[in-house]
């Protein structure tokens, strides 16, 4: 079987520094090689990157350090920066470029042997050595946008893996045959942007980790004495990406507002060296394809629709649905859960109706999307166990046209797709040239069934209606999923059974981490509540207070937050000479906003191109570069080596490998101070990385346990996140009315735990709180 451990991917890192480079050292899991990049410092405006393709021995790196300090030893030697498990991406501003790298990851889960990781904490380094030049652009423009960088929170539901292409969904890994393509570039891969220079440079991804946004959770399961994993995750795209009342509709390229890919995964435990049998199940929710928007108000939490009909024949909606085909298959199956009627929505429910007419109009008929309006509200009025069994009707009729995915595959599969460094030329795969056909047989996966289309849900805002759909489609998916893969049990769809129950609790917890990052709040528990029979007083106030947060958060911190992600996915590129982001009129960011396609290389400084690209390209002799570049290869970094008869390496100088210093006079410094040396010490300055374990360091928070005795078990728990968003509203110094609301929501929240047990009929008290609660915010 794939063997993990023998492929070439780096998963712990430290950081050196001298006065004119800084080196990051890079080993993989098991201490096996390690690899050394290059970043120089000397050069302020400008990411100048060297990689080395030498793969080091334990031994060797220990030496290789002591030579690089011994020749930077009049400028303070070789010293620890830091330790990372991961380089997130280069990003500048109006100054110097900045390195963003993990701190510290969380084992969430593994997919097919392959371990993801959640991002903990994340670090940001200046690159250049302090001077003045860097002093100077360290002005108040420079701060802010570094602080609207910080404001994406890469310790909240950011995800990746080093040996799986997250991005992707299980049916598209396994059954991927390109190797040795970059595919960082997908829609699901947030810091795209911040990787698109070193990845230029260095033609590869070794040195870089995928981020993908949005949701985790994996848990272990028991029906009828058998075991199986469950995995919900969903993927945010970044095309269109922004907060509620900021990002709404699609825009020109076709890409939609709160775009999020769902994927359930259900998979059967097997001893050990057996093909994993395993199923999946992707739908997808996004806003309603039109052009639209709605301008929020302080004084109206609903705000009117504005629908824009400047494409009559719906062109970027044709778009959105051709893209939706590529990605999934020829199936569209769409359920729009708009509000009927007289209500406000009704404008969006009828124009995108118009818009489905149209586009089926001019398609052959197999080639039609296939519509569902349902207004839910409408229907939940009549009972909330009514409304989830039409939707679960849906549900099932979606899956018997569009299918699952089902296969077989060995542990590690797809894992050799994920190196494409030209370096390793050697078989990735620990086994024997000359294997057998049957050992052959045993690396591919077996695949009995594909998903052939997608099930596409949306409200509004895609956030609450649509996740009770989105559940329903879920439920059913499970029975089928368990069904193939053997699992008899209880009648799994009825949301009454302990798994309904451990389903519903996840993609509750996806509801509220998707609503959190698109609208600043958790999700309402309304429909959860009436599903669960437990809606009460509190709970029903609950959910008004999380309204009022929600209408408070889009009202006073979406416009900076927007801003932020702009920043971080590269949709705005600071320049000097130009208005900052938040100097822009409201119309230019309008004009940004609708577009997600951007001229990026336009947008960026150039980029130094570095040896190893040259060595990529085999545009010129090496001996040549060497000189020129005064960089070195193997014969550069290990000046003063030699290859011994059994492959090792020795010394053959006495001297330090020495860097020039960052003067006009390039003075090379060639120092043999043996007690400065020894006072740095090989041990001192890679104590963290001999450790003799990165899963239990200080740097690597604790990860899941494989020993599971409940019928339930998480994985991983999701982090924690804040219950209230009062004092993230404080920070930002909103107006006094702000203040009060929150006061009176503090207010609410205390009556109501005093008063939750009591008759409400008996006391004027509380009546007259609600009353006058509902008046002053329309709620």
């Amino acid at each position: 079987m794939l063997k993990l451990v023998d492929l070439p991917v780096l998963h712990k890192f430290t950081l050196y520094r001298t006065r004119t480079n800084y080196y990051l050292i890079g080993r993989d899991e098991k201490k096996t090689f390690w690899r050394i990049l290059k970043i120089d410092r000397t050069e302020p405006n400008e990411l100048n990157l060297f990689e080395d393709p030498t793969r080091y021995t334990r031994d060797e790196i220990t030496q290789l350090k002591k030579w690089i300090s011994r020749g930077n030893q009049k400028y303070g030697g070789l010293r620890a920066e830091t330790t990372c498990y991961g380089l997130i991406g280069f990003v500048k501003f109006l100054g110097p470029y900045y390195m963003l790298v993990i701190k510290r990851r969380k084992k969430v889960g593994e997919i097919c042997g392959h371990t993801v990781y959640g991002v903990v904490e994340s670090q940001m380094i200046m690159i250049p050595y302090p001077s003045r030049k860097t002093i100077d652009a360290d002005s108040s423009a420079e701060r802010k946008y570094k602080k609207l960088l910080n404001m994406v929170d890469l310790s909240k539901d950011f995800y990746f893996s080093y040996t799986y292409h997250l991005m992707y969904s299980l049916q598209k890994n396994i059954c991927n045959t390109e190797r040795g393509k970059i595919h960082d570039e997908t829609m699901f891969v947030w810091n795209e942007y911040l990787t698109h220079g070193i990845r230029r440079i260095l033609q590869n991804t070794v040195w870089t980790v995928s981020l993908v946004y949005g949701f985790f959770q994996q848990t272990k399961c028991l029906v009828s004495d058998e075991q199986f994993i469950l995995t919900v995750i969903a993927r945010r795209s970044r095309h269109y990406a922004g907060t509620r009342y900021l990002r709404r509709g699609v825009n020109e390229e076709g890409s939609v507002a709160n775009e999020v890919e769902t994927e359930q995964i259900v998979t059967k435990e097997v001893p050990e060296g057996q093909k994993i049998p395993i199923t999946s199940v992707v739908q997808m929710r996004g806003s309603i394809p039109l052009f639209w928007s709605q301008k929020p108000s302080v004084f109206n939490p609903q705000p009117n629709i504005i629908l824009n009909n400047k494409d009559r024949s719906y062109v970027a909606t044709q778009l959105h649905f051709e893209n939706l085909k590529q990605r999934y298959g020829k199936l569209i199956i769409i359920l729009n859960l708009l509000k009927a009627g007289k209500h406000r929505e009704n404008i969006l429910r009828e124009e995108f109706e118009k818009a489905i007419l149209f586009i089926n109009g001019g398609t052959r008929r197999e080639n039609h999307l296939i519509a569902n309006h349902f207004d839910l509200n409408k229907h939940y009025k009549s009972g909330a166990d009514r409304a989830f069994e039409l939707l679960c009707a849906d549900g099932k009729e979606a899956l018997e046209s569009i299918n699952l995915f089902f296969g077989e595959a060995p542990s590690g599969i797809g894992a050799d797709g994920v190196i494409n460094d030209i370096f390793f030329n050697s078989p990735i795969l620990n086994r024997d040239e000359e294997a057998t056909s049957s050992k052959q047989e045993a690396l591919k996966a077996n695949i009995f069934m594909r998903q052939t289309g997608v099930f596409r849900s949306n409200c509004i805002d895609c956030l609450d209606r649509t996740n009770v759909a989105q559940l329903a489609h879920g439920l059913v998916a499970l029975a089928h999923q368990l069904q193939k893969l053997g699992i008899r049990g209880p009648p799994i769809v009825d949301k009454n059974t302990p798994l309904g129950k451990k389903l519903m609790e996840v993609y509750e917890n996806m509801g509220d981490a998707i609503a959190m990052q698109y609208a600043g709040s958790d999700a309402h528990i309304k429909m959860f509540s009436a599903l669960r029979g437990d809606w009460n007083i509190v709970k029903k106030n609950r959910d008004k207070i999380i309204a009022l947060r929600r209408h408070l958060y889009n009202t006073f911190q979406d416009s900076e937050k927007q801003n932020a992600i702009n920043v971080f996915l590269g949709k705005f590129k600071p320049q000097l000479g130009k208005p900052a982001l938040w100097e822009l009129r409201s119309d230019q960011q309008n004009t940004m906003r609708n577009s997600s396609n951007l001229n990026i290389n336009n947008l960026r400084p150039n980029h130094s191109r570095s040896f190893s690209d040259n060595l990529i390209l085999g545009s010129l002799d090496l001996k040549e570069l060497v000189q020129e570049n005064h960089q070195p290869s193997r014969a550069g970094l290990n000046s003063g080596w030699e290859t011994t008869s059994n492959g090792g390496w020795e010394t053959t100088s006495e001297v330090g490998f020495c860097e020039e210093e960052p003067s006009s006079s390039r003075v090379h410094s060639v120092i043999r101070d043996e007690d400065n040396l020894r006072r740095i010490g090989s041990r001192q300055m890679f104590l963290e990385v001999d450790s003799t374990s990165d899963s239990h360091g200080l740097e690597d928070a604790p990860g899941l346990s494989h020993s599971y005795n409940a019928t339930f078990i998480t994985a991983e728990e999701m982090f924690e996140r804040c219950s209230s968003t009062s004092s993230d509203l404080i920070i930002e110094v909103f107006s006094f009315i702000t203040i009060s609301v929150l006061s009176i929501e503090v207010t609410c929240y205390y009556k109501l735990s005093v008063l939750a047990n009591k008759d409400t009929d008996s006391g004027g008290g509380f009546p007259s709180l609600l009353g006058s609660f509902r008046s002053n915010f329309h709620l």
